[in-house]
C-alpha cells in the first residue's frame, strides 16, 4: 500500500460495540491500545502466545478473549478491525495480507505504510474526543507531532483556555467551584473549564480574581463581596442571585476561594438551590488550610513530628458565647493546628491555648496572602504571636499554623517566604 501513502488519510470514527476486533500480539502496543477498544465495547480476540501482565489481567477479567498461540490464516474471518502488533514480522505480513483480502481495516505497529488504517493520537475531555493525524510532508505519519498537537488541544479544553460554545441546549444549573487559595493556576482543570463556559459568574473576594480577566465580554460578573445589607443578608442575596440566573436558563458559576465546603457556606447555597429544584454541581477546590502552609514551606504533617492536623475557624473569640470551639480540647491535641479567619483574634486564641496547657514556646507561623505574589510569612511563638501579628501588621487573608512543623519546613518549594 506504499504507493497510496501520498494521499491523506480519511478520518472516521469507528463504532465497534459488539463487533469482532482481532489483536495480534500481546506486548506493549496492545497494552496501550486495548483499553480504548474495551471502552468502545468491541468483542476483542487477542491472538498471541504471550502477553504482558497488564494484558493478561484484561483476559483474566473477561474484558478480552485470549487465544494463546501464533497467528493463523483465517483469524480475521468476520472481523471488522484488526490491530497487528506482534514482534513476528512474518506473522504480521500474513495477517496484513489477510486483512487486505477480507477488506478488514487493519493497523500495523511495525509498518504503517503496509496498513490500511492509522491510529490517531487520541485524547478525551468531558465528552469531546480529539483525534489527530499529521504527516511528514511526504504522505508518511508524524506520530510525535500528532501527539504534541493532541496534548495542546486537550490541555486547552481541560483548563478552559480553549473553549467553544455549546450548540445543544444545556440544562440550566449552578456549579459551586472552589477556586483554590489564590494563585489562578491552582484552580482545578474542571473548575477552569466550567468558568470558561459560564454565562454568569458570582465571585467571592477571596477567589482567584485574575481568572475573571480571562472571561469573554458577554459573561456577567457579580461581585459577591459587594452585595449589601450585612453578612446574613449578603448570603441571602447571593442565594437569590444564583436562583434567579439559573431559572433564567443561564449557566452559573459560583466562584469561591479554597474549597466550597471548607468554611465556604457552600452547603447553604447547595441547599437553597435544591429547595428550588435547581441542579447543582460541586467542584472541590484546593483548601488554603493545606496549600498555603505548603507554599510557605510548612508541612502540616511530618514523619516523627506530627501525625495529624486540625483545621479550626478562628472568626469567633474564645470568650465569645457564640464560639462553638472547645479550646480546652484543641489545646490537648498533639498534632498541627491550622487556624483560618483568625488574624484579629490570634492574641486571644493564643492566650486560651496557653491557659489550657499549650506550651507558650509552641512555634507559630502566620502566612498572609499565601500562593500569591504578595505572600509573606511571619514567625512567632504562642507567647508572642499576638504582639508580632500587630507589630507586623498582618492582615487577612492569612493562614496561621501552630505546632512543631513550623520549624521543620524549608523554602525548597521555591515560594517567597519572609
Amino acid at each position: 500500500m506504499a504507493e497510496h501513502a501520498v494521499h491523506p488519510a480519511y478520518p472516521v470514527g469507528l463504532r465497534l460495540s459488539g463487533r469482532r476486533v482481532v489483536v495480534v500480539g500481546g506486548g506493549q502496543v496492545a497494552q496501550r491500545r486495548l483499553p480504548a477498544l474495551i471502552a468502545a465495547g468491541a468483542d476483542i480476540v487477542l491472538v498471541s502466545p504471550s502477553a504482558t501482565a497488564s494484558v493478561e489481567a484484561m483476559a483474566d477479567a473477561g474484558e478480552i478473549r485470549w487465544e494463546r498461540r501464533v497467528y493463523a490464516d483465517g483469524d480475521l474471518t468476520d472481523t471488522w478491525y484488526a490491530l497487528i502488533a506482534s514482534d513476528d514480522t512474518a506473522a504480521n505480513d500474513a495477517a496484513s495480507a489477510e486483512a487486505e483480502r477480507t477488506r478488514t481495516w487493519c493497523v500495523r505497529s511495525d509498518d504503517a505504510d503496509a496498513a490500511t488504517a492509522w491510529t490517531p493520537a487520541t485524547g478525551r475531555s468531558e465528552g469531546i474526543t480529539v483525534a489527530v493525524l499529521t504527516t511528514d510532508g511526504q504522505g508518511g505519519r508524524d506520530p510525535r507531532h500528532s501527539a504534541a498537537v493532541r496534548d495542546a488541544i486537550v490541555e486547552g479544553l481541560r483548563d478552559g483556555t480553549l473553549a467553544a460554545p455549546h450548540h445543544r441546549t444545556r440544562t440550566p444549573g449552578v456549579a459551586l467551584v472552589g477556586g483554590g487559595p489564590g494563585d489562578p493556576d491552582l484552580i482545578t482543570v474542571r473548575g477552569r473549564r466550567l468558568l470558561a463556559e459560564a454565562d454568569v459568574v458570582i465571585a467571592d473576594r477571596l477567589g482567584p480574581r485574575d481568572l475573571l480577566d480571562e472571561l469573554p465580554p458577554h459573561v456577567e460578573v457579580i461581585d459577591a463581596a459587594k452585595i449589601p445589607y450585612g453578612r446574613y443578608m449578603a448570603q441571602e442575596a447571593i442565594n437569590n442571585a444564583l436562583i434567579e440566573h439559573a431559572k433564567a436558563g443561564k449557566s452559573v458559576v459560583r466562584l469561591k476561594g479554597g474549597d466550597p465546603f471548607v468554611f465556604g457556606r457552600g452547603m447553604e447555597e447547595a441547599q437553597a438551590l435544591a429547595a428550588e429544584g435547581i441542579a447543582c454541581t460541586v467542584v472541590p477546590g484546593i483548601s488554603s488550610s493545606i496549600s498555603v502552609p505548603g507554599a510557605a514551606g510548612i508541612p502540616v504533617t511530618h514523619r516523627g513530628v506530627a501525625h495529624e492536623f486540625t483545621v479550626v475557624s478562628g472568626h469567633v473569640a474564645p470568650d465569645d458565647e457564640r464560639s462553638l470551639v472547645d479550646w480546652s480540647a484543641v489545646a490537648r491535641l498533639r498534632g498541627t493546628l491550622v487556624l483560618l479567619m483568625a488574624v484579629d483574634k490570634i492574641g486571644a486564641i493564643a492566650r486560651a491555648l496557653i491557659a489550657h496547657g499549650k506550651s507558650p514556646d509552641t512555634p507559630v507561623a502566620l502566612v498572609q496572602e499565601g500562593t500569591t505574589a504578595a505572600q509573606r510569612r511571619v514567625d512567632a511563638t504562642l507567647a508572642t504571636v499576638g504582639e508580632r501579628a500587630e507589630a507586623e501588621d498582618v492582615r487577612p487573608p492569612a493562614v496561621i499554623v501552630i505546632g512543631d512543623v513550623v520549624v521543620v519546613g524549608t523554602t525548597t518549594t521555591g515560594s517567597s517566604v519572609e
